[in-house]
């Protein structure tokens, strides 16, 4: 198959979306974000009554949706027009509004309640970002790249990209790029303004992340819904087969795969169930468009349909190629695992492993190998290859790694406590954590019995 023009999509799609840039459902104002990176422990709660259980990559993200990590655990949010959220280890949002103005412009309100969180908002289309933490709220309609860390005792707001207009009970408080602005919450929320941002061992990881997306969502931007692109764009290609147009298959498929084999069904109130497929790349592929079993191709996904958000993926049937039956449970409203479920990326990549036919992409960290098309012709020749994941973006991966050994807690402003003094993991403690967890990675254990067999 030929190799497709990746400007030649992004126009197609972006005159697609640009036509169709609806909400989630039609005829309604609620919209869905994606749970687009789970690494170590992350619970959510979707508001079914059963409380947190463990979350799954590509989980939907409705409105009152609540996440959570533990002491190895980091998250990212995407939003549909690419922007992202990051959540580090013991931290605690609930996203308390998603939703769309009369306008069409995207509304989202976001409640930091503990823990350390970067946001990377491109504000397009005139969407709307508000971020509550401590006793503070900043809504951005502009584009900025920050980090929050907020403790019992202390909360800074740090601005890599932008500028920030904080609302404060001492009143409203402007963060220009590369300053911190530090609120004493344990007096009276007295702030100041430091004309340096301290790096957090954290940091890197929010930069590799942010890379990541710009290099493989380069020429995607003004779609309205980026989010889930780079994932494409780095797991797959597009192809153009004659009779279908622009089709999109993953890497490292084979005879025996299909598109369903591996996820969960995730109970959302008012909604019902929705599958979340576990493959890294596993969004739009299953929110938009159309699965293809082709003749000498193997499964491929068929772009479009953007202005109908589906909760079960479409496909077209093919007794050629039986997949796994897309039937949602019934009598329960607990997570229910398809196949190996919804796998978490482990927080420390393994230092070699085996791509298989049939994986599609299923344990590869985003960025950890440079070669992807290259790799998948040489698993399609002999059905396996070794590998040596290498840190995503790995210049920076030293001074990540140096910070967690070094250990130790920040200092605190006008002679407070250290966060470490709080009963709280402070953000260096929190990223020690993350680096002495186990290398094996595994899965979530799933709420209930897995949904069928392959």
């Amino acid at each position: 198959m030929s190799s497709p023009s990746t400007s030649r999509f992004s126009l197609t799609l972006v005159a697609a979306c640009a036509l169709c840039a609806l909400p989630a459902f039609a005829g309604s104002q609620a919209r869905i974000v994606r749970l687009s990176d789970v690494q170590g422990s992350v619970q959510i709660n979707k508001n079914t009554g059963i409380g947190f259980e463990n979350a799954f990559v590509n989980f939907p993200i409705t409105q009152g949706t609540q996440l959570r990590t533990r002491d190895t655990g980091r998250a990212e949010i995407e939003f549909e027009d690419g922007s992202s959220m990051r959540i580090g280890p013991n931290t605690s949002v609930d996203f308390s509004t998603l939703s769309l103005a009369d306008s069409g412009a995207r509304i989202s309100q976001v409640n930091l309640t503990a823990g350390i969180a970067y946001v990377n908002w491109l504000a397009k289309s005139g969407d709307e970002f508000t971020l509550n933490f401590s006793r503070e709220k900043l809504t951005l309609d502009r584009p900025a790249h920050f980090r929050i860390d907020d403790s019992a005792n202390l909360a800074s707001l740090s601005v890599f990209k932008g500028d920030i207009d904080v609302d404060s009970p001492t009143g409203q408080v402007k963060v220009e790029k590369k300053k911190t602005a530090l609120f004493d919450v344990a007096d009276g929320d007295k702030y100041k303004v430091e004309s340096k941002i301290e790096e957090d061992p954290l940091d890197s990881w929010d930069r590799e992340a942010s890379a990541y997306h710009d290099e493989y969502a380069k020429n995607q931007a003004a779609s309205p819904y980026g989010y889930g692109l780079s994932d494409l764009n780095y797991y797959g290609a597009f192809n153009n087969i004659p009779g279908y147009g622009m089709m999109w298959q993953p890497f490292f498929t084979g005879v025996g795969w299909d598109p369903f084999m591996d996820g969960a069904w995730g109970f959302y109130p008012g909604m019902g169930y929705m599958f979340a497929s576990a493959y890294p790349w596993g969004w739009l592929p299953y929110r938009y468009g159309n699965w293809m079993f082709l003749p000498g191709n193997g499964w491929m996904w068929q772009p479009g349909a953007w202005n109908s958000w589906t909760p079960v993926p479409h496909y077209t049937a093919s007794t050629a190629a039986p997949i796994h039956p897309l039937v949602p449970p019934t009598g329960t409203v607990n997570t229910v695992a398809v196949g190996r479920g919804g796998t978490v990326v482990p927080t420390l990549a393994s230092s070699r492993m085996l791509l298989n036919r049939g994986s599609a992409g299923m344990g590869i960290a985003r960025g950890s190998l440079n070669n992807m098309k290259s790799l998948n012709h040489q698993v399609a020749k002999s059905g396996f290859t070794e590998v040596r994941p290498q840190p995503a973006f790995a210049n920076t991966a030293p001074a990540r790694w140096a910070a967690f050994n070094n250990g130790g807690s920040r200092g605190s402003m006008g002679g407070q406590p250290g966060r470490g003094s709080t009963g709280r993991s402070s953000s260096m403690e929190r990223g020690s954590e993350m680096g002495h967890s186990s290398m094996g990675g595994g899965h979530a254990a799933p709420a209930a019995s897995s949904g069928g067999h392959r």
